[in-house]
């Protein structure tokens, strides 16, 4: 599974601040629905409820919110670096200011799976983490996400 077929260029994002866990769902949504066409309000309302299930904040400044919605065909991605780190009751109670999120269609099983798991080993290395808090261009930011997870899948 290649990286960069998952997360569009358009799809990563700097944010300043994010008041809430709420308002990032919000974001994610809207940035969902610009480059994938996915349903804003789906995509918030499948976040929060998976959220609801157990924390996504896998610890170290990174949360991995992620969600199953009907109409959807294939795994996509996006990714939020925010600026200030904000409180998301991560595991280890740690501000969060990396955000990988993926969508996937209800009734995937292995994909979304495996796209979770490399994302979640990559976003575990401390380098990559670093390099991205390092940056504030989308484009580096995407090319540092794509170049370092794909590499990892393989």
């Amino acid at each position: 599974m290649e990286l960069a077929s998952i997360l569009a260029p358009s799809a990563v994002k700097v944010i300043s601040t994010v008041s809430s866990k709420k308002r990032l769902f919000q974001d994610l949504g809207d940035i969902a629905f610009d480059c994938y066409g996915i349903n804003s309000e789906d995509a918030f309302s499948a976040l929060s409820e998976r959220e609801n299930l157990g924390p996504t904040g896998v610890g170290r400044g990174v949360a991995l919110p992620h969600a199953r919605l009907a109409g959807v065909t294939e795994v996509t991605g996006c990714f939020v670096r925010v600026e200030k780190p904000f409180d998301f009751d991560a595991v280890d109670r740690q501000p969060v200011d990396l955000i990988f999120a993926l969508f996937a269609p209800e009734d995937s099983g292995v994909d979304h799976l495996k796209a979770l798991a490399l994302v979640s080993r990559s976003m575990r290395d401390a380098s990559i983490c670093a390099k991205l808090r390092a940056n504030t261009d989308t484009a580096a930011l995407h090319a540092l996400l794509t170049d370092n997870l794909s590499n990892k899948a393989a």
